[in-house]
């Protein structure tokens, strides 16, 4: 008469073993699979950032030309008024009187602009409600921070 009992256990094992290996496989081709999608967003963010970099290295340039020019358009601004037939101190006088009251009213905004400004309110009541949360008594009847 046959051992029923050992060719079960066997069998058993060998299902046991392999369910392990599939286990093992799945979870390797798993980890292979995250590590890949890794390396593929490095790649894409690597790309990104050097194209970020390329366009603000442009528009830094393009702002140093800009300050740059500045002056010569000003000074041409005021040659332009003596050409005009102005004396060349009044016509340097009216562009600088220019750029004053230019910068007073950009002044002006820059001083409404930041007196809107105020303290970070949802920030602050959201740490209020988190400690009131945190000091409160751990049990069932505990009030919730947004009570």
């Amino acid at each position: 008469m046959p051992d029923l009992t050992s060719t079960s256990g066997q069998q058993g094992q060998q299902g046991e073993e392999s369910l392990g290996a599939l286990f093992a496989a799945a979870s390797r081709d798993l980890s292979a699979l995250v590590h890949g999608e890794i390396e593929l967003a490095k790649a894409e963010i690597r790309v990104e950032v050097k194209s970020a970099v390329t366009g603000g290295a442009l528009f830094g340039a393009a702002a140093l030309l800009g300050v740059l020019a500045l002056p010569l358009l000003l000074i041409a601004a005021a040659y332009g008024l003596v050409a005009a037939g102005l004396p060349r101190a009044v016509a340097f006088l009216i562009v600088a009187a220019v750029l004053l009251v230019l910068a007073g009213v950009l002044a002006l905004f820059g001083k409404r602009a930041v007196s809107k400004v105020g303290p970070p309110e949802r920030t602050i009541r959201t740490a209020k409600d988190t400690a009131v949360f945190l000091k409160s008594p751990r049990s069932g009847n505990a009030h919730s921070p947004s009570s």
